[in-house]
C-alpha cells in the first residue's frame, strides 16, 4: 500500500524569540515492510542547521528558529511504500544494544501499579505474543482512552493512578510492564491512515518489544492489534521523550502554543 503523508506544524508565540533550536523526528525510518519513495520537509521562519542519525537510528534535523520570530512552521510531505507484516519488524538492528531496551526511564519506570497489572495478567499464555495481546487488552481495559487526562509528562504508574490516558501513556505502560518480565521494549511513533477519516490533529503512538526468533513486533495498544500497511514508523526510542516528532529549547519569556494539521490518505 502506498501512503500519502501531508503534515504541518506550526508554532505560535506571543512575543518575539531571541533564540530557539527543535528537535525534528519527522522522516520515516528504512526498515522492514517500509519504504520512502519521496520525502520533503520544509521550513518557514526557521534554518536548518544540520541533520543527524541519531543512537536509535532515527533521522533527526536540527533547526533553529529566526531570532525575533513569532511563528515558525514545519511542513511535511511525502509518499512511503508499505507492506503488511503483521506486526513483525524483524531482527535487531542498529548501534544500540539491545539490552538497553530493557532499561526503565523516568516515564516508564514500574510501581504499585505496573505490580498490580502484571499480577491481573497472571499467567497460563499459549506463548509470549499471546501474553503480550493479554497485555495490551489489560492496559486500555485499566486505562480508557479518553484525551486532556494526561500530558507529554506523565508516566506509566501516573496514567494508571488516573485511570484515563491516550496512546502515549498506553505505550508507556506496556514498555514498563514488559521490561518488568524481562522483555527488551521500545516506544514507537509515526503515522497511522484511520479508516473512517482523512484529516488528523496529531501523530500515533504504540510500542514494540523484542522476542526470542522473532525479533521486534508492534503493538497498538489503543486500537487493540499489531501495526499492518496503514502505519509508518517515523522513531523510536526508549520512551516518548526519544521519539517525539519535535522537541526543543528557546530563549525568551514567550507563551506557546502549537496546531498540527496532518492528512494520512493511500
Amino acid at each position: 500500500m502506498q501512503l500519502i503523508i501531508n503534515h504541518t506544524t506550526q508554532y505560535h508565540y506571543d512575543a518575539p524569540v531571541d533564540y530557539g533550536l527543535l528537535q525534528v523526528r519527522l522522516t520515516p525510518k528504512s526498515r522492514e515492510g517500509q519504504q520512502t519513495r519521496v520525502w520533503d520537509l520544509t521550513v518557514k521562519g526557521g534554518k536548518k542547521e544540520l541533520s543527524f542519525t541519531d543512537q536509535f537510528n532515527n533521522h533527526v534535523e536540527l533547526i533553529s528558529i529566526e531570532p525575533g520570530s513569532q511563528r515558525i512552521t514545519i511542513h511535511c510531505r511525502g509518499e512511503v511504500d508499505v507492506t503488511a507484516s503483521s506486526g513483525v519488524v524483524g531482527q535487531h538492528r542498529g548501534h544500540m544494544a539491545l539490552w538497553n531496551f530493557t532499561r526503565e526511564t523516568p516515564l516508564t519506570q514500574s510501581g504499585p501499579h505496573i505490580a498490580a497489572l502484571l499480577e491481573k495478567l497472571g499467567g497460563g499464555h499459549t506463548n509470549d505474543i499471546a501474553m503480550a495481546h493479554a497485555l495490551s487488552a489489560l492496559i486500555v481495559e485499566r486505562v480508557p482512552y479518553q484525551i486532556s487526562q494526561t500530558n507529554a509528562e506523565t508516566s506509566a504508574e501516573g496514567a494508571l493512578n488516573i485511570g484515563a490516558g491516550v496512546c502515549q501513556d498506553h505505550a508507556h505502560i506496556f514498555l514498563s510492564a514488559m521490561r518488568s518480565l524481562g522483555f527488551p521494549a521500545r516506544y514507537a511513533s509515526g503515522y497511522l491512515m484511520m479508516n473512517d477519516r482523512v484529516d488528523q490533529d496529531a501523530t500515533h503512538a504504540w510500542a514494540e518489544a523484542h522476542f526470542d526468533g522473532i525479533g521486534w513486533v508492534g503493538f497498538d495498544v489503543s486500537n487493540g492489534y499489531s501495526p499492518d500497511e496503514r502505519y509508518v514508523c517515523v522513531a523510536t526510542g526508549l520512551d516518548y521523550r526519544d521519539a517525539s516528532p519535535i522537541s526543543g529549547m528557546r530563549y525568551g519569556d514567550t507563551i506557546e502554543n502549537m496546531v498540527v494539521q496532518l492528512q494520512v490518505q493511500q
